[in-house]
């Protein structure tokens, strides 16, 4: 990506005057950045039939199959009836706020994919502090939700908005201690630091974290079993209730692109990223390890059903914050046994011995954590029957 910059910088510096060359700059810029947008939003109008007809396969029925072969045109027919619906808007509605709504809540997907290392050298930018940078960017998604919510003047948008917000507030938090236990083993907030330090993947050597973060990274998508926002039984559809047209498209490609962007961090952080054998280039590598955390992602949002609201706080604070704290620690404490204050990097040798401790520690704390609260605590109590139940049979 660093070579094509050059290219197509050197290409319009050559057409232009001199003296130019802060234009050359925007203008090779700005055209990068088109390319990289428009083929994130291909992709993801893609997975948007790629979703629709696994969900499909799950539930025993077809999915999308009239426009085009395997129905592969449904997205372009999609896109086409939804910009071309009326923009309605309720008289009360807040013009400028319900309008900044939607971009808000898509701009963050594509402020990420531009520090997305997908193979060497294939980045747009290498920040040394990624992983601050994706959760700074990622927790702006709580304003284009509220604003949606707060724009459209609707009771029930407002009520799915402040629902979402706190929601996304309180699994942000597992979220990013999940991300730092990743980052005390790799010794750098960079993500390309991150990747060149997986000599075994981090979902070999820190289970934990990884289970941590794929459980709040649905939740931050407001994916089933998360979908609250969007409560259909309570609240129709949540903070876009009052949505249409194009705005309504715009939530809906940022929704579906969501997956897209924890997939790359997913990948990026615990599967090694674009590191593989030799025998396959390493940016085919990250699209094949980027592909099998979405279909996981999406095998979790077809499989598990909806939880309640009080069930999902819980969950957030009494399960994933102290399982993602027991994770830093036991980091922390064996890069403090193992390399014993050195500098040099831990050995493939000793990561095993670390994954095994993991392992039996996520395993046991897992199976504490479904005792406290899971089954157990939910089990109905035995029925007492009422002095009064019968009473007129047993007069008879």
């Amino acid at each position: 990506m660093e070579l094509g910059f050059r290219n197509i910088h050197a290409f319009v510096s050559g057409i232009l005057p001199d003296g130019l060359e802060w234009i050359a700059f925007s203008i090779s810029g700005i055209f990068l950045a088109l390319v990289v947008i428009n083929a994130l939003v291909g992709v993801a109008a893609l997975y948007t039939w790629f979703e629709r007809r696994v969900l499909g396969r799950f539930q025993s029925r077809l999915g999308p199959n009239r426009w085009g072969p395997f129905g592969l045109l449904q997205p372009l027919a999609d896109i086409i009836k939804l910009i071309t619906k009326e923009d309605i808007s309720p008289n009360s509605a807040d013009r400028i706020v319900s309008t900044l709504a939607p971009i808000a809540l898509l701009v963050p997907a594509f402020l990420v994919f531009a520090i997305i290392p997908f193979g060497t050298n294939s980045f747009l930018g290498d920040l040394n502090v990624g992983v601050l940078f994706i959760m700074g960017v990622t927790g702006m998604n709580t304003f284009g939700i509220f604003m949606g919510g707060w724009g459209s003047r609707n009771k029930y948008a407002m009520l799915g908005a402040m629902r979402g917000v706190a929601m996304l507030v309180s699994y942000e938090v597992p979220m990013a201690l999940a991300l730092a236990g990743a980052v005390l083993l790799a010794g750098s907030l960079s993500l390309s630091g991150i990747v060149a330090s997986q000599t075994l993947p981090f979902l070999i050597v820190q289970p934990l974290g990884f289970l941590v973060f794929i459980i709040a990274a649905s939740a931050e998508m407001s994916r089933a079993p998360f979908d609250m926002i969007e409560a259909e039984s309570e609240l129709t559809g949540g903070y876009h209730t009052e949505f249409s047209g194009i705005k309504f498209a715009i939530f809906q490609l940022a929704e579906f692109m969501a997956p897209l962007v924890t997939a790359a961090i997913l990948t990026v952080v615990f599967l090694g990223g674009s590191r593989g054998p030799d025998l396959i280039p390493g940016q085919v590598w990250f699209i094949l390890k980027a592909l099998a955390a979405t279909f996981l992602l999406l095998w979790i949002r077809a499989t598990w059903p909806r939880l309640r609201v009080d069930q999902i706080m819980g969950f957030a604070w009494k399960g994933l914050f102290p399982l993602a704290l027991l994770n830093i620690f036991l980091i922390a404490a064996e890069i403090q046994f193992f390399q014993s204050g050195g500098i040099e990097p831990i050995g493939v040798s000793t990561l095993l011995i670390m994954s095994g401790i993991n392992w039996l520690v996520t395993g046991i704390a897992i199976y504490i954590l479904a005792n406290v609260l899971g089954q157990p605590s939910l089990q109905p109590k035995k029925p007492v029957p009422s002095p009064l139940a019968n009473m007129y049979a047993e007069a008879e």
